[in-house]
């Protein structure tokens, strides 16, 4: 079993997510769009023929087989190489996350608005029952001490993947997941939108339109 596969249980709502991302910046063939931490898969999911640029700390080796509106840059997301307003949209889905500290997601969310006017970024909000990395609901409620001893057994990542302890380890210092509190403070001059899932808040998009009002 891959654990992969049992992350497609997300698809519909990723679906969703992208066709309303679309919808939202009206994109063309001609908008710049910066991707932080993505993948061309998730740009599958919807028809879009923008100039896509995705950032990651490492790149395909061979980018040959991908559309040709794509273009592949590695970069560290809390300090771009890129000047002020270079894109038309800056887009980010769960990786905001993954930054260890809340150091490090300040220092992102100020290079995201610095780089353009328009932003996107979705992130899994931490008050949701379900841990969407660990596919196991509460654990993340419990102190790290006690989530240490229970992923690698008693959650489905674990389960799956059989962590080692130091990946366990690893896992737990990457990890923090954001309030709507934090993602406000984070994102002051975007309006943060609550994604709901049976009424309740599964994840935040800070959004931001340069020409429309928060």
């Amino acid at each position: 079993m891959n654990i992969h596969s049992l992350y497609s249980i997300f698809l519909p709502f990723r679906r969703k997510r992208m066709a309303k991302f679309a919808a939202r910046f009206r994109l063309g063939p001609e908008t710049r769009i910066l991707d932080v931490g993505g993948s061309v898969p998730n740009w599958n999911l919807i028809d879009c023929k923008s100039q896509i640029t995705i950032l990651n700390l490492s790149v395909p080796s061979d980018t040959s087989s991908f559309p040709s509106n794509f273009s592949f840059v590695k970069g560290d997301a809390t300090s771009l190489n890129y000047a002020d307003d270079s894109f038309d949209v800056i887009f980010s889905n769960s990786v905001i996350e993954h930054l260890h500290t809340y150091e490090n997601q300040v220092r992102f969310a100020d290079e995201i608005v610095r780089v353009s006017r328009n932003v996107w970024v979705q992130t899994p909000a931490r008050w949701f029952f379900v841990e969407p990395h660990l596919i196991m609901p509460l654990v993340h409620y419990l102190p790290k001490r006690c989530q240490r001893r229970l992923l690698r057994n008693f959650t489905i990542w674990g389960l799956v993947t059989r962590p080692t302890k130091k990946e366990v380890d690893e896992f737990l210092d990457e990890v923090h997941l954001l309030t709507y509190r934090e993602m406000k403070l984070l994102f002051p001059d975007c309006h943060v939108r609550k994604e709901k899932f049976l009424f309740l808040t599964k994840s935040y998009i800070a959004v931001k339109i340069s020409n429309e009002k928060k």
